[in-house]
């Protein structure tokens, strides 16, 4: 693989396997040491994809299989937890400073409700609304059926408001 083509997938998809590791692991340096490993494993594979598409799923695939890996690590299962302020880092359009402190508020509640789910039902819930993937994409990297993954994603989203309040809607699939 040549350095221009690893460079330019590390810069599309450095930050969305980031997000994914963090939210599995719950800690910045983990998840940073996921995601190196993750790419020296893309460079090293000298895979070719079929399309861009393709290539992600193989990303994300590897990034939760690698978390998974680091998990049963025993030592690393008791880590500190997540700082809002290092998944966070949100642009408020707005420029008013009220609006972009309930926008920070929320999503601090949703964040904390989306890393207090079971991690079967995290997975679905971060790739659905954070990274935007189908359902059917979600089944393809998680490899799970279609509708193993819609019923993951209402019960989710059954505890998510449950947990939050009615206030918080979430889009349906």
């Amino acid at each position: 693989m040549d350095k221009g083509q690893a460079e330019k997938t590390i810069e599309a998809y450095g930050a969305m396997l980031y997000k994914i590791a963090l939210v599995r692991l719950k800690n910045t340096d983990d998840a940073e040491d996921v995601v190196q490993e993750v790419f020296c494993q893309y460079i090293k594979s000298d895979k070719t994809f079929d399309s861009d598409e393709h290539e992600k799923a193989w990303l994300i695939k590897v990034t939760l299989n690698a978390c998974k890996r680091f998990y049963r690590l025993a030592w690393n299962r008791h880590k500190g937890e997540i700082s809002e302020e290092d998944f966070l880092k949100i642009e408020a359009d707005s420029g008013h400073p009220e609006t972009e402190c309930l926008q920070k508020e929320t999503e601090r509640k949703i964040l904390q409700a989306v890393l207090e789910l079971p991690l079967k039902y995290r997975d679905v819930i971060h790739l659905f609304y954070y990274e935007e993937m189908s359902v059917k994409e979600i089944a393809e990297v998680l490899h799970r059926q279609e509708s193993t993954v819609t019923s993951q994603l209402t019960r989710a989203r059954g505890i998510l408001k449950k947990n939050l309040g009615e206030e918080y809607q979430f889009e349906e699939f």
